[in-house]
């Protein structure tokens, strides 16, 4: 079949990230894709060698919009986190389809969360009753964490290489200068408000840390810490006391991956990040994209719930995230904040992947 996806780049990587490991999931099992993207400048470094099975189309390029709305429409057309498709490719899409063939199927993605609203919304249909889609019908699709969700992107034999793993090879490989007995911890955020005390706080410790800092917004932030007039004079963005700090380039998403695999603690952000950290199975910080009404601590307060978070993996999200009422507890490697994890893991790899409940939902088998 043919699928189209189409994504809007807002201001990170997140939904481009997304709708790429869809396409390229849908790929890898013989679907024909493509992506329309009003920005692809991330695939330079997110996934510079493409995939076969995949064509990323411009979305700002007229001659592109009239070439595909003159071409057969896609079986399959995925709205992703309510993009808003050209008129002129909805109105393709919209055309009678010739006897005999299948019916097509229009998909709204929707945002990851917790809440308990997304399972009584998934699936649902919801009829189009102006503009050029008039009389079709989308169908809601919700990523989740339970069964009665759409579930979670996971590539077959994901967990399976992710146990076979060579930490230190990696890191070698990556000019990492990581020595046995160092904790190491990735950083992957916005701008947190609890970073000074969590970089104090791993400078202070009695165990080495080096912390990886993802290239952008967080190695901008960390060295925004650095360069702040009240800093203490003598310190280095290299890191001091216990702490050293590695600065990465930016990374494919194979490599990304590989990144929360070889670290003893990962600090994420939005939406993909959060998800290949729950398949790490390493203990994780989740830094949740902030709204302007504090709308994101209901959903954050959700994820932790079903997460079942002990009182300090929950006191260190709300601080990290902002809650006005909340210090940073120590951060943990090990115990609770370990087994929770990797519990969510093993109830996660139970449930069916993302991927195959949307072919489901789309061949109408559920």
């Amino acid at each position: 079949m043919q699928w189209d996806i189409f994504c809007r780049v807002i201001d990170n990587h997140g939904d481009l990230g997304v709708c790429w490991r869809l396409a390229s999931q849908l790929a890898a099992l013989g679907e024909r894709v493509r992506l329309w993207i009003d920005d692809a400048t991330a695939l330079n470094w997110m996934a510079p060698a493409g995939c076969d099975g995949v064509s990323v189309i411009d979305w700002l390029d007229p001659a592109a919009v009239h070439k595909a709305a003159a071409a057969p429409p896609p079986d399959v057309l995925i709205e992703a986190f309510g993009c808003d498709p050209a008129p002129e490719l909805i109105a393709r899409f919209a055309e009678p389809p010739t006897a005999g063939a299948p019916a097509r199927a229009w998909i709204n993605l929707e945002y990851l969360s917790a809440e308990p609203y997304v399972e009584r919304l998934h699936g649902l249909p919801s009829p189009v009753f102006k503009g050029p889609g008039a009389g079709l019908t989308k169908r809601f699709f919700y990523p989740g964490f339970t069964p009665g969700t759409g579930g979670l992107l996971r590539e077959p034999g994901l967990l399976e290489r992710r146990a076979h793993f060579d930490r230190a090879q990696w890191l070698a490989a990556h000019e990492v200068p990581w020595r046995e007995g160092e904790r190491l911890v990735s950083l992957f955020c916005y701008e947190p408000p609890a970073l000074a005390p969590l970089l104090e706080q791993l400078a202070a410790g009695t165990e080495p840390t080096r912390l990886l800092v993802t290239s952008g917004r967080a190695a901008h932030a960390v060295t925004a810490f650095f360069s702040s007039p009240k800093h203490p004079p003598g310190r280095s963005p290299q890191g001091f006391g216990a702490l050293s700090i590695s600065y990465l380039p930016y990374l494919t998403q194979p490599d990304f991956d590989h990144l929360l695999w070889a670290c003893d603690l990962n600090f994420v952000r939005g939406e993909d990040s959060l998800v290949r950290a729950l398949w790490a199975g390493a203990p994780l910080v989740w830094q949740i994209y902030p709204q302007d009404d504090d709308a994101h601590h209901v959903k954050l307060g959700a994820w932790l719930d079903w997460l079942g978070a002990p009182p300090s993996l929950r006191q260190f999200h709300h601080a990290w995230n902002g809650f006005a009422d909340s210090t940073l507890p120590s951060l943990e490697t090990e115990g609770p904040w370990r087994e929770t994890v990797q519990a969510a893991r093993e109830k996660l790899g139970r449930q069916e992947d993302l991927v195959t409940q949307l072919r489901h939902l789309v061949a109408g088998k559920s």
